[in-house]
């Protein structure tokens, strides 16, 4: 898991300088708007929508930005029905990926998702192919130094986390997506506000990569699939080990 929260901040640095990352608060806009359409605006009773809130809270997303796309999507109306839809697909290596999306044109996104893993040497994959080694967790990473480990894991496990590690720059956070507010709040109420919540799909069991030019083909993709409109999460079985995690560095 360390290595995973690792790679998220790598390809965030990656985006945060790319040019295309103007497309970050739309895809946000999108996600909150079917969130509130499908079930209210009110997040106490909306997990789908206090996630995409906090997603888009921790990209900086604007408050009045956040406050229009619940109300359009509560409000129904003009705004969009969205489709939720996972694609599956293999990179270098055979590395499994998950992609996520939201559309209003299926033919057009996996259209894209498919010319996109073409592309940069991967390929689609069969419905089920891949996704059975994933499963949802909601994660969490809160910097603090080693003297708080204690504090953080009794937190943890009084909000009925499963996991809480130590990783480089803080602890890493495991939980049942169910419990996704139950434990932001705890780790908020105790001082612990994180530093990023999201809810991921992980890999039930990795693979290793020990070619550092299809790791560094591997990242490419996923930065592709990331600039398409309608994908809003990517997810991969690849063990970020030191190699890996280097060689992404310089991809």
């Amino acid at each position: 898991m360390a290595g995973h929260s690792k790679f998220k901040n790598i390809m965030h640095r990656k985006k945060a300088v790319d040019a295309k990352r103007s497309n970050a608060f739309s895809k946000h806009a999108r996600l909150i708007m079917t969130a509130a359409r499908n079930g209210g605006a009110d997040m106490g009773m909306n997990l789908s929508l206090r996630y995409a809130v906090e997603r888009a809270r921790a990209d900086n997303m604007p408050k009045d930005a956040i406050k229009r796309a619940v109300e359009k999507g509560a409000g129904g109306g003009d705004a969009d029905a969205l489709e939720s839809i996972t694609y599956e697909g293999y990179g270098p290596g055979g590395v499994a990926i998950l992609v996520e999306t939201l559309t209003d044109n299926r033919n057009r996104t996996v259209g894209e998702v498919r010319n996109t893993l073409d592309r940069n040497g991967g390929n689609m994959g069969e419905s089920g192919s891949v996704s059975w080694n994933f499963e949802r967790k909601a994660v969490f990473f809160v910097s603090a130094g080693a003297d708080k480990e204690e504090e953080i894991l009794m937190v943890a496990m009084e909000a009925d986390a499963e996991d809480c590690s130590a990783t480089e720059g803080g602890f890493e956070i495991t939980a049942d997506p169910t419990l996704f507010a139950v434990v932001a709040d705890a780790l908020d109420e105790a001082g612990f506000k994180p530093d990023k919540s999201e809810i991921d799909s992980l890999p039930k069991s990795t693979v290793v990569l020990e070619d550092s030019g299809h790791v560094r083909a591997l990242v490419r993709i996923l930065s592709a699939l990331d600039e398409l409109d309608d994908v809003q999460a990517t997810s991969t079985n690849l063990e970020w080990t030191a190699e890996a995690l280097a060689a992404a560095e310089d991809s």
